[in-house]
């Protein structure tokens, strides 16, 4: 038996992880011009877009950095192997409209034809965003995540 001095083991966290801000979607419609908002690929990292058929976008306001989003090929339950999106915007633009714009300009750039989006049911600023960029719930009754698809050339 190997005893180890000063070592301290790991331990879980008593309280669970504290829920992220709740965005509010912006009242009176989306306030950004879509000229101002780019995607620029880059290269992925750290699981945002490195896989296999992963892509990776900086989402860009007049050239300056708001946010990312990425697409990751995942195998999981209830859907199987899929194109999964995720959107990530800096705090300060979030509740702009400028999620709308970047869901829509990443799906028209991505080489998937299909896409998918995993979020919680009570994310509405974001829900709202992607049904503005053509995204559609599909979300199965047993899923306990809202569930969104968008198939290039439909709708």
């Amino acid at each position: 038996m190997v005893e180890t001095r000063g070592a301290t083991k790991r331990r879980r966290p008593t309280r669970p992880t504290k829920k992220p801000r709740v965005v509010k979607p912006p009242k009176g419609g989306p306030k950004m011009a879509e000229e101002r908002v780019a995607i620029v690929a880059r290269t992925g990292h750290r699981e945002k877009g490195d896989g296999p058929d992963g892509e990776y976008w900086d989402v860009e306001v007049d050239g300056r950095r708001a946010g990312e989003v990425f697409v990751n090929v995942i195998d999981e339950p209830p859907l199987g192997r899929h194109a999964s999106m995720q959107i990530f915007l800096n705090q300060p633009d979030q509740g702009k409209g400028i999620g709308r714009i970047a869901y829509r300009l990443a799906a028209e750039a991505s080489r998937h034809g299909t896409l998918h989006l995993h979020m919680r049911k009570s994310n509405e600023a974001s829900r709202l965003a992607a049904e503005a960029a053509g995204f559609r719930d599909v979300t199965p009754p047993e899923s306990r995540q809202l569930v969104l698809r968008r198939v290039r050339g439909e709708g």
